[in-house]
């Protein structure tokens, strides 16, 4: 079984000598969720509810997963019923027969979840409140269906585990984690466009290609003959599988672990509260979203400059220290030179108090003939996401990972940036050793990158990863900025920073989010571009820092050095400390109000229950007054405890009259009172 697929399994009765009648249903929720799963006469999803809002999601009985295996579709539950699909008729629930697809259940036991993968940050693991584990078998094939639900937030796990229990080898050809028939986001006769889909967020651990679902789809449901759509086009079936494969072989005895869905119950349509609860669901399943150091990425390949630079990383408060790209470290020379003398650096750096780690580039880039993803249309390479990209399973492949550990893990590294990380590639050789042709070629790159991160995550190695890997084990991407923006001239620098910011935090927490801040030269630009030397630009240095920390997030601050003479030291002192004073607030979630458009003053609040701090940035070369509503709702009293402008409760929530000075910004931390 793969590393991080162990979970704990508790029996609803031990003393009992015999397995235990299956009761006629399970179900699994709390104050905000209940789903409801009949499993006698049938298996399936009969009710998912929202307790708070009493919305119903399910309109018909589907299987609660498929198979298939040698060609033949297995379903895990599943009904051979044929009735009108817009609702379900609780009377006749009890005449619904399985399909002659469905795999007979043989178990039902009671689970509690372990923690899915290692973990050692800033959030303890908050474990499913309850959780079973559905046992389908025949003389063949035996499937664990393992399905929990969070202990207060409304989100529903799921994934299947299948054993081969034949003489022989069988193949696994696909897996459908999660399908569920959902009653419509809109009805429309005729639509021209896209669909409002469901109030659901659906995500997976199979996560890349810069999307959050690739392994969900929203499908057509041609069954469902009484739906408004004339040409029957609603979305509304939802599955959770792999875009490709697995098509997986298992030899006896074998077993594979499915990737993981999450399904997250909205309480309301409202955008701003589900994009809450989407943090809220991150912040709990991949707890290491929110350790979220300050770093300097070192650009220098001179080991007398690195320790200068990790001496100031120390002295000025930052908590890590990466090799950066076009540093010179290369993680896959696992030759005893190179592993001590990083190694040295790494115990330089931790006796300073300093993490240490560096840049490795996975794909996007090209090896050769023998070793790169193979187009199934050409037969040859080339045509990748990336297009050049080397095969994970590919001899290389199998080489790069077993280095980049032997190099973590003798040389101690605490931190991967793990550029180019696989983006989904197919690849139609049959000569790769890690996989055998184009069916299993997916699943199989994705199983090493899914293993691979919960080893880093075992070994305590925060990943930067430029992709949505975080419920795979990843802890940062970028925020979301278009990288030659930074060769743009300073003061463009900091509105694109807030917006991009503004953008990015919508989906993410701040900690889940890196920006980036050119100490040296990066794609281009010049002295106009850049901060060196940095004691000539102190006022741009500056607000570098107020963009990213005054969001509540982390910038890789690129260069040689963090100060050049006192006077930039005295600064960068400030604004850390400045940070670090206000930590558990501005890493806080935000109130999205006002986008920098660099007409007028714009801002950022976060919150912590009745805490709260504004931070407030002046695009224009003059100063500015204004009177700003910075936090909605509907208040008894506010009091100001820090920071510059006046507070008053409104009508409408907190007005802050602040003064900003010409390209600058200031701040204030207030206290509310709902009495």
């Amino acid at each position: 079984m793969s590393l991080g697929s162990a979970i704990l399994f508790s029996l609803l009765s031990n003393a009992m000598s015999q397995p235990a009648a299956l009761p006629s249903k399970i179900i699994l929720g709390n104050d905000r969720v209940q789903r409801t799963i009949s499993l006698t006469p049938f298996v399936g999803t009969t009710s998912a509810v929202s307790v708070q809002s009493g919305q119903e999601f399910i309109r018909a009985v589907e299987p609660e997963a498929k198979i298939v295996v040698d060609g033949k579709e297995w379903w895990l539950g599943g009904t051979e019923e044929k009735v009108n699909r817009a609702y379900i008729d609780a009377n006749r629930l009890p005449s619904y027969r399985p399909s002659p697809n469905s795999l007979p259940l043989v178990s039902c036991e009671k689970t509690d979840y372990s923690i899915p993968i290692p973990h050692d940050g800033k959030s303890a693991w908050s474990p499913a409140s309850e959780g079973y584990r559905l046992r389908f078998a025949n003389e063949t094939i035996e499937a664990d269906l393992i399905i929990g639900c969070h202990q207060t937030l409304p989100v529903i796990t799921k994934e299947v585990i299948v054993w081969n229990r034949s003489n022989k080898s069988i193949r696994v050809n696909s897996i459908c984690v999660e399908r569920l028939a959902m009653v419509e986001g809109e009805s429309q006769v005729e639509r021209q466009g896209s669909w409002k889909l469901p109030d659901v967020t659906v995500l997976s651990d199979l996560s890349f290609g810069g999307r959050w679902d690739s392994a969900v789809s929203w499908k057509k449901d041609p069954a469902y003959e009484t739906q408004v759509s004339y040409l029957l086009e609603t979305p509304c079936l939802l599955e959770v599988a792999p875009p490709t494969g697995p098509g997986a072989d298992l030899r006896p005895n074998e077993t594979l672990r499915s990737n993981r869905s999450y399904l997250l119950v909205h309480s309301s349509s409202d955008p701003s509260e589900q994009r809450s609860e989407r943090k809220a669901m991150f912040a709990a399943y991949a707890p290491w979203v929110l350790d979220n150091p300050l770093m300097l990425h070192i650009r220098s390949n001179d080991d007398a400059e690195i320790k200068r630079a990790i001496d100031q990383a120390a002295e000025c408060g930052f908590e890590m220290a990466i090799m950066s790209f076009g540093s010179g470290l290369n993680m896959e020379d696992v030759s005893d030179k190179n592993i001590a003398r990083f190694k040295a650096l790494r115990e330089y750096a931790n006796a300073k108090g300093v993490r240490f780690g560096g840049y490795s580039l996975l794909a996007s880039r090209r090896i050769d003939d023998a070793n790169d993803v193979i187009n199934p249309k050409t037969g040859k390479t080339g045509g990748a996401i990336f297009g050049n990209s080397p095969c994970l399973c590919s001899q290389w492949g199998q080489r790069y990972f077993a280095n980049v550990k032997k190099f973590i893990e003798e040389t101690g590294f605490q931190v991967l940036e793990h550029d180019g990380n696989y983006p989904g590639d197919v690849c139609a050789s049959t000569s790769h050793p890690g996989h055998r042709d184009l069916e299993d070629s997916q699943w199989r790159q994705f199983e090493v990158m899914r293993d691979f991160y919960a080893w880093c995550r075992s070994k305590k190695v925060f990943l930067n990863v430029p992709d949505n890997y975080f419920l795979a084990g990843s802890n940062k991407s970028a925020m979301g900025y278009r990288e030659t923006n930074w060769s743009l001239p300073r003061e463009e620098q900091h509105l694109h920073a807030r917006q991009n910011l503004f953008d990015g935090t919508k989906e993410k927490l701040p900690s889940m989010g890196w920006m980036f801040v050119p100490l040296v030269e990066y794609h281009g630009g010049g002295a106009a571009a850049t901060i060196e030397p940095l004691k000539d630009h102190l006022p741009d240095y500056e607000m570098h820092f107020a963009n990213t920390l005054g969001w509540g997030a982390q910038a890789c601050w690129r260069g040689t050095r963090l100060y050049d003479v006192p006077e930039t030291k005295a600064m960068v002192l400030k604004m850390v400390g400045w940070f670090k004073a206000h930590r558990d607030l501005l890493e806080s979630d935000i109130a999205h109000a006002r986008r920098a458009d660099g007409r007028r003053i714009d801002f950022v609040t976060h919150s912590k229950g009745n805490k709260h701090i504004t931070v407030l940035y002046n695009p224009t070369r003059s100063a500015l007054r204004d009177t700003i509503l910075v936090l909605d709702g509907s208040f008894g009293r506010v009091r100001k405890t820090e920071g510059e402008g006046g507070l008053q409760v409104t009508e409408k929530g907190v007005q802050l009259s602040c003064s900003v000075p010409a390209n600058g910004w200031t701040y204030l931390v207030f206290e509310t009172r709902k009495d």
